[in-house]
């Protein structure tokens, strides 16, 4: 698999003129019949007006439609497999939870297993913080990881229906969650993959679904909600998830100092909000020190930070400058840290344009349709609402901490997700009370929109694209195979992988689980003679084989063992 920018939004030229075919007819439909093109309208959203004052209800629905949707289409989008580098540090996290702890002992033979965005000193696991293997972990105990994936989606989708419920009038609100869940739910890699954003998109929902329920009813279930929000941006993306709460914090504050209507005592508040939140967020910090100090053996050192300075030569912000190039045990890591990681970003105004550009485009994809742009006529009616100021600092901060970064992963800004499309939904309302010589043509506009996001989500389906960007769900079916064909066959195995010069580093094989002794199928990274001499006399109970993905990626050779020595 290529590692690289993938498809993106601005990718299809052909998108624009489907845009500019169903806008116009859309408008033309509007203009020429506009008291049959309102009812019939009035029609198909009537039944979802009723459906959205049921609140608990619509939630459910929606939680259940986007599980049954997405099973519904598995002979489409078949279930995924793994094959970016995050992937597997997740699955090993994952299997880790699922096996009762939260870290694995140092493997002795840790050198021969030793992967990316994994730790192996002090102790073997993840750098990842926990909130999304606990979805895989779920998965797993479930059958799979993928059925946590498939849950986390749902309750996301679900979650950001709940926070529209308390920002806008319940129709609206439902249309906002339907559009998350055409968006997210069948071909994005959120679905298709495991290292989504659905975790932490659920989180950022949360926090804004409690606070003006807070501030409207001052009910201990709400501050215990945020409190789980927070925890959950906390424990999936800490550094973005910490900058969406401060305005959330402000308000809060600012909530506490002031009268409130109806009026509470500061007593009442301190017991029903302050007592819970309060509670909650120390035992979510105890929690983070706690998982640091199994993991790392320092309670305020993260394991991705740990990460960071066993391997990576490079910094994490625009900024940074590289460190000197470190030393690595196998040519893997040589080419991956070493070379491709420095080349790729090397502090000049040119890389700063092209990583922004890379942003840009790539959340494109993730967050928007082809049809949003028809919403752009609504959007300065949307920032004179008072309202909303406290989301849009929120977006604003999250968005500034991803393009000061030197990734580019949309999954980063994945806390604002709700942000994004409560002001898309708001577009749609403005949008609809714009008119033209007395027809409907805002309204015309807001439905080719909806219209091309479903369109596009089928066409997508109906190809078999996992997502706009194909490379983030698209992993390597060789690998799986060849995992599926052993741990069906007796006896236990061990794989060396031998890689060729011109390896491409983002095609890795050498993936464990958190239980490496007792598992039936080993992947081992072909090392020097000695390193390997003890690898093999460690597992010299096992079917060695050999693997050269390079060359064959589907052939099984019997490993040429060195013959022992002749005795003196």
């Amino acid at each position: 698999m290529i590692f690289s920018g993938g498809s993106t939004l601005l990718e299809y030229p052909g998108g624009l003129w489907a845009l500019a075919g169903v806008a116009l007819a859309f408008v033309l439909l509007a203009t020429l019949a506009p008291r049959w093109s309102e009812n019939a309208l009035r029609a198909i959203s009537r039944p979802f007006e009723k459906l959205a004052t049921r609140k608990t209800l619509a939630i459910s629905l929606l939680f259940f439609s986007v599980i049954g949707v997405r099973l519904a289409v598995l002979p489409l989008l078949p279930v995924p497999v793994p094959g970016i580098h995050d992937e597997y540090s997740y699955l090993l996290l994952g299997d880790t939870l699922a096996h009762g702890r939260l870290t694995n002992p140092t493997h002795p033979m840790w050198m021969s297993f030793e992967s990316f965005h994994i730790n192996w000193f002090p102790t073997y696991c993840s750098k990842y913080p926990p909130g999304q293997g606990a979805v895989l972990a779920l998965g797993e105990l479930l059958g799979r990881p993928w059925i946590g994936v498939i849950l986390s989606v749902g309750a996301m989708c679900a979650a950001i229906l709940w926070m529209f419920q308390a920002w806008l009038p319940a129709r609206w609100a439902l249309l906002g969650g339907v559009l998350v869940a055409l968006k997210f739910g069948i071909a994005s890699y959120w679905m298709n993959s495991y290292w989504g954003g659905a975790v932490a998109a659920a989180g950022g929902a949360l926090v804004l679904g409690a606070m003006p329920r807070i501030v409207r009813h001052g009910r201990m279930r709400d501050a215990i909600l945020l409190g789980l929000g927070l925890a959950i941006l906390a424990n999936t993306r800490p550094y973005e998830g910490f900058l969406f709460s401060i305005p959330v914090a402000v308000w809060l504050l600012g909530w506490l100092a002031r009268k409130t209507k109806p009026a509470r005592s500061p007593q009442s508040r301190a017991v029903r909000v302050v007592a819970p939140l309060s509670a909650l967020l120390l035992l979510t910090i105890a929690f983070m020190g706690y998982y640091n100090w199994r993991l790392s053996g320092n309670a305020f050192l993260f394991p991705h930070v740990l990460n960071s300075r066993t391997y990576s030569t490079v910094g994490l912000f625009l900024w940074d400058h590289p460190k000197p190039p470190m030393e690595y045990h196998n040519q893997q890591f040589e080419d991956f840290y070493n070379g491709w990681e420095r080349e790729d970003y090397q502090n000049t105004w040119p890389d700063v344009w092209r990583v922004t550009t890379e942003k840009l485009t790539r959340s494109a994809s993730t967050y928007f349709w082809w049809g949003a742009l028809l919403l752009l006529p609504g959007l300065p009616f949307v920032f004179r609402e008072r309202k909303i100021r406290v989301p849009l600092l929120a977006l604003l901060l999250v968005s500034a901490a991803f393009f000061v970064s030197i990734w580019s992963f949309p999954h980063y800004a994945a806390p604002v997700t709700c942000v994004i499309f409560l002001l898309l939904v708001h577009a749609i309302r403005h949008l609809r009370m714009i008119g033209l010589a007395g027809r409907p043509v805002g309204a015309a506009l807001s439905c080719a929109a909806v219209f091309l996001l479903a369109g596009e989500i089928g066409l997508r389906a109906s190809n078999h694209s996992c997502d706009p960007l194909e490379w983030t769900c698209q992993g390597d079916p060789s690998r799986a195979a060849i995992q599926e064909k052993l741990s069906h066959t007796p006896g236990k195995h061990l794989i060396l992988v031998r890689y060729e010069e011109d390896h491409n580093i983002h095609d890795e094989w050498v993936y464990n689980g958190a239980e490496i002794d007792s598992a039936k199928v080993v992947w081992a990274r072909e090392l020097d003679a000695e390193q390997n001499a003890k690898l093999l006399a460690y597992f010299k109970d096992r079917h060695i084989w050999l693997v050269e993905p390079d060359k064959d990626n589907t052939e099984l050779i019997p490993y040429p063992c060195p013959k022992p020595s002749a005795a003196r």
